[in-house]
């Protein structure tokens, strides 16, 4: 039994040992700091490690460190970050911390006077930044570069940019990429790109040296009430590049896939969802419905649906949607107990996350908290299949290597 048969038995809702995913997806990933703090627990080489996303500081884990935590799931995505820069020709880099880490060669910054560092689009220092790490801080933030909106002038073409049909070039390159996490025998999910319907996150266009159209956030959300008929028109033509993707895509590395990470678009806050169940059906599920339906009819791959949040009422809705997997099940918030959650959705839904929260728990509780926390989660989520243990989101800067140690020993010690 190899890892990527473990991740399709949990993938068909098959009880067996619980699949682990850490760094698969952007949202499912280890910052930087604790990979460096892993590898040196375990005894492995010491090295620069490789930022592979920057906006979050998400570190690259080695073949080494997966077999020493026993990860089931390998990711591939494209070319460039999430700043539009190629991820290659490493450079050294050094973090505030003090570590050094090893950044894509174009990617360039600079330092204001009060210590704040900033990124720019395609590593293009002629142009204004489009991303801003706090003194302080461990993560980048998006600075938001939105033109006066003209009402008069409003252009769908202005928010499709960003969309755009795969050059041969990187098609090659994700079959390449797909054939080889193929044959480390674990599971693999693609992060293609371009099928987010209305993700916040990418809105403001980190890669885009100049982005055109509504590129504020707060904008975007005045928007999904107020100017409907233009998200529509976006969201449709988005769709339909997408679908042709996805079709270049399946006729050169569809046996490769298991999983698509399809949307990252989040519907939840702490406390409640985003939109009304109307609002999520009338703009955002038909186009949900269009790209499930085709890779369902076309592919064996499972589509993956990443939504922070109190989002249970949107459950049924994903479902409906037509997806597969619904990550990253943040337990804590409003609504989303976990016993609840398996009971009403695990014959419907494949939940990839939820293993322990990385809020409180994992970066401030005992080793016995985590363990504890860890080994109830998987009681309940591994029944009858249909689970993937992952965190809740990211494992956080900070983070103390005990605890995350701790919690891969729980999952292990459940799995025997």
């Amino acid at each position: 039994m190899n890892s990527r048969n473990r991740l399709i038995n949990a993938l068909n809702h098959k009880e067996d040992k619980v699949p682990v995913d850490f760094s698969g997806t952007s949202v499912t990933g280890i910052h930087v700091s604790c990979v460096e703090q892993l590898r040196e627990y375990y005894g492995l080489e010491k090295k620069p490690i490789k930022v592979w996303e920057p906006y979050q500081l998400l570190g690259y884990v080695d073949s080494d460190l997966m077999d020493a935590m026993g990860i089931d799931v390998i990711g591939i995505s494209g070319k460039n970050n999430m700043f539009g820069i190629p991820n290659d020709n490493w450079k050294e880099w050094r973090l505030e911390s003090g570590q050094t880490v090893l950044i894509a060669g174009g990617f360039n910054t600079t330092v204001d006077q009060d210590g704040n560092t900033y990124v720019y689009p395609e590593g293009d220092t002629s142009v204004a930044p489009s991303g801003k790490l706090p003194k302080g801080g461990y993560y980048f933030d998006s600075i938001i570069r939105q033109p006066d909106i003209d009402e008069d002038a409003l252009d769908p073409e202005d928010n499709l940019e960003e969309f755009k049909l795969l050059s041969e070039s990187n098609i090659k390159y994700f079959q390449g990429e797909a054939i080889k996490a193929h044959q480390t025998g674990k599971g693999v999910i693609a992060n293609f790109g371009g099928t987010g319907i209305g993700d916040i996150a990418l809105v403001p266009g980190p890669f885009l040296k100049n982005p055109k159209g509504i590129r504020d956030i707060t904008e975007w959300y005045i928007s999904t009430v107020t100017r409907q008929d233009y998200l529509h028109k976006i969201f449709e033509r988005q769709t339909d590049i997408a679908l042709e993707n996805l079709k270049s895509l399946n006729k050169v590395l569809g046996e490769y896939i298991d999983v698509v990470f399809l949307c990252g678009t989040d519907f939840g806050t702490q406390q409640s969802t985003f939109c009304s169940a109307d609002a999520f059906k009338e703009l955002y599920m038909p186009y949900y419905k269009k790209m499930n339906n085709w890779i369902k009819q076309n592919t064996k791959w499972k589509t993956f649906k990443h939504s922070c949040g109190a989002i249970e009422p949107f459950i049924s809705l994903f479902v409906e949607s037509g997806f597969d997997i619904l990550n990253p099940v943040q337990c804590s918030a409003s609504g989303m107990d976990p016993q609840e959650l398996k009971d009403k959705y695990g014959e419907q839904i494949i939940f990839w996350g939820g293993g322990i929260d990385t809020q409180q728990v994992l970066p401030f509780g005992s080793k016995e908290d985590v363990r504890r926390q860890v080994l109830g989660r998987l009681e309940i989520f591994a029944k009858n299949g249909g689970y993937v243990f992952n965190t809740i989101h990211n494992i956080q800067a900070k983070t103390p290597v005990e605890n995350i140690v701790a919690m891969i020993d729980a999952v292990h010690k459940f799995n025997k």
